[in-house]
């Protein structure tokens, strides 16, 4: 479910869980554009044959393909009205607990930790675990930096 709220109110939203995304099913379609469009075609992620006698038993997403769906899901988290522009501003502290296997659903909750003014507008920190369903561990534990400006 989508949080809307105006600009003028977001810091209100400090230390707000927003919730959960829904699933997203990682296909190896999906793996091989990214491995076209990353330059990075290792065989753990784009040979499903090879990777199947590897270490995880199946391939794998590129960490950086999971954490480059944090946008897409973040946009179904938070919707702040009364900005001229929204910029995804950088991150801090990405980690990458546990591999995402190529048939795997994900899904994103999100809290905002903190809000800090900037020139013209504001900064959100933002503390993100991309989950996999019926994993031990998260595939992605990040914070996100996203500013809003009036």
């Amino acid at each position: 479910m989508t949080t809307t709220i105006a600009f003028e109110e977001l810091s209100t939203l400090v230390g707000t869980d927003l919730g959960a995304t829904e699933w997203r099913e990682v296909t190896q379609d999906r793996v091989n554009t990214f491995a076209d469009a990353a330059d990075d075609h290792q065989w753990i992620h784009t040979d499903p044959e090879r990777a199947a006698e590897g270490p995880f038993g199946a391939p794998i997403a590129h960490g950086f393909l999971t954490l480059s769906l944090l946008i897409p899901m973040w946009v179904e988290l938070l919707d702040v009205t009364g900005v001229t522009t929204k910029v995804n501003y950088g991150l801090d502290k990405v980690r990458f607990p546990a591999p995402v296997k190529v048939g795997d659903r994900i899904r994103m909750s999100a809290t905002i930790a903190e809000l800090n003014e900037v020139p013209g507008g504001v900064q959100i920190a933002v503390d993100v675990i991309i989950e996999i369903d019926g994993g031990a561990k998260p595939a992605v534990v990040a914070r996100s930096l996203q500013r809003f400006y009036a």
